[in-house]
Parts: C-alpha cells; sequence; structure tokens
C-alpha cells in the first residue's frame, strides 16, 4: 500500500515538471512572434504601392520592388551602405587584433603596476560617450580626420570590453603549451599568433560580432564628425532621408529593411560563436 500511494502521488509531480519546458516553448513562442511581428511590418511595407500605404491592410495586394530602386538609385543610400560597411569592418579588424594583444599580455605577462594598468583601463567603461564626444572632436579636427571614414572610426580602434574578454579568454590557454612552444624557439609574436590565437577563436568571433554590430549602429559620434552628405553612415543618412522623405513610409520602411540586413545575417549564421564566446569568456576570472 505504500509503494501504490508514493506511485500515486509521484505522478502529478512528474506531470507538473514535464509541463516547465512546454511552458517555456510556449513563452519564448509568443515572445519570439512578438518581436518578429514589427520586422514582417517593415518587410511588407517596403513592398507595397504608395497607394496601399494607408489601406487596412497588413499584406500588400500587389508587391512591388519599385521601392528598392528608387532608394538605391534616387538616394545616397549606397555611399551611406558602404561608408557603413567600411567603418564596421575596419573598426572590427582593429579591435580583433588590438584588443586580443592587450588581453594577451595581460593574461600571460606579469609586470609592475599590471593589475592598476587593468584597473585604468576597466575604468574607461564607466565613462559616458557623451562625455568623450567633445574631446574625440577636437582631436579629429585638429589632425584633419573630420568627414573621413578614419574619422568615424578612431575611437573604436580598441575597446575596454573586448580586451577585457579577450584576457578573459587567453587566461584558459595553459602556460605549459605556451612555455613548450618557447622552449622549441618559436618567438613570442609567433606563439600569440600561432599557438595561443587559435585556441581562443570562439572568444574572438564573440568580440567581433559585438564590435561591428555597435559600429553599424552607431548614431552619436558619426553624427558630430560628419557633415557632408557623402561622408554619413547609414544610421545617419537614415535619419536625414526620413525627414525629407516626409510621408513617403513606403521608402522610409525599404532603407530600413535594407539597412537590418547585414544585422540579421550576422545573427543568423553567428549564433553558434556568439554563444561559445560569452560562455567560455566568462569561465575564468
Amino acid at each position: 500500500m505504500a509503494s501504490l500511494s508514493q506511485g500515486l502521488s509521484s505522478g502529478p509531480v512528474r506531470s507538473r515538471s514535464d509541463s516547465g519546458p512546454l511552458l517555456a516553448y510556449v513563452l519564448l513562442g509568443i515572445g519570439a512572434i512578438v518581436m518578429i511581428i514589427p520586422f514582417f511590418w517593415m518587410l511588407t511595407m517596403s513592398l507595397k504601392d504608395p497607394s496601399e500605404i494607408l489601406k487596412p491592410q497588413f499584406l500588400p495586394a500587389a508587391p512591388t520592388l519599385d521601392n528598392y530602386t528608387q532608394v538605391l538609385t534616387r538616394t545616397l543610400f549606397p555611399n551611406w551602405y558602404f561608408n557603413s560597411l567600411v567603418a564596421a569592418s575596419v573598426s572590427t579588424a582593429s579591435v580583433a587584433f588590438f584588443d586580443s594583444v592587450t588581453g594577451y599580455v595581460f593574461a600571460k605577462f606579469e609586470f609592475p603596476g599590471k593589475r592598476i594598468a587593468f584597473l585604468l583601463i576597466l575604468a574607461t567603461l564607466m565613462v559616458p560617450t557623451e562625455m568623450l564626444v567633445i574631446p574625440w572632436f577636437i582631436m579629429a579636427t585638429g589632425v584633419k580626420l573630420a568627414d573621413t571614414t578614419l574619422g568615424i572610426v578612431f575611437p573604436g580602434l580598441i575597446t575596454a570590453t573586448g580586451a577585457f574578454l579577450m584576457r578573459q579568454a587567453f587566461q584558459s590557454v595553459p602556460d605549459e603549451l605556451l612555455d613548450a612552444a618557447r622552449i622549441d624557439g618559436m618567438h613570442e609574436f609567433g606563439i600569440f599568433t600561432r599557438v595561443a590565437w587559435p585556441l581562443v577563436l570562439p572568444a574572438l568571433a564573440a568580440v567581433c560580432i559585438f564590435n561591428f554590430l555597435g559600429n553599424w549602429n552607431a548614431y552619436i559620434w558619426p553624427l558630430i564628425v560628419t557633415s557632408q552628405r557623402l561622408t554619413m553612415t547609414l544610421p545617419i543618412g537614415l535619419a536625414f532621408f526620413s525627414n525629407e522623405a516626409g510621408s513617403a513610409w513606403n521608402l522610409i520602411m525599404t532603407g530600413a529593411t535594407l539597412s537590418t540586413v547585414p544585422l540579421l545575417t550576422v545573427f543568423v549564421f553567428m549564433q553558434k560563436q556568439i554563444i561559445q564566446g560569452v560562455a567560455l569568456t566568462g569561465m575564468k576570472s
């Protein structure tokens, strides 16, 4: 009787535990739908004829690509797209190298003032960007970098966040492996590039992805350092285009749709690297 009562009592508990994952999936599915609907609405608006914009219908009656043709041929959208792509790519390449070197040095070398220097680097994370734009602008105008791609990029050539994450990743590399390479006669830069660097590629991928997305969406600094339409990046160009287009929501949504293509591409194809990088960088302090 005791065993029977235990079996009966364990049944509801098991069913409740089984319903937990199902409820989580339902809630995640609802959240995903809520987040996808605005993107889907933006896409459908970009495919509508101007006469259909104010009609109470979600899908376009006659989908058209004329909006994309107008945006790509009659505006400076290709220039803004190219400027953002170059700025984000150059910044990401610079961060991939310099943040890796910085993280490697702080993780694998001992020198006087190491902890203080690292704390000072981390302290820069507490300084708001709004407080830095004035000295950045003075520097950019002083060396003739205003309205140039390098002027847009130079504040983000090395980042404290990336240096911290790479330091965390390099700490997981065994010191014995590096010592063995030194015994074999390999120079330090070779040890860094050929031994240590390949072991932290997931973390490096996460740093590069986050940096690319951040620079692609950057608004405040590009707005301040650029004044000519040809040198503007995509977020700044879209803001001006939205003001000029007025009520032409089909064109505005077309530009917004095109601007999300690189972001969606990164998230779709690099999800695994993002998750692995975040997990690895938080394993050892």
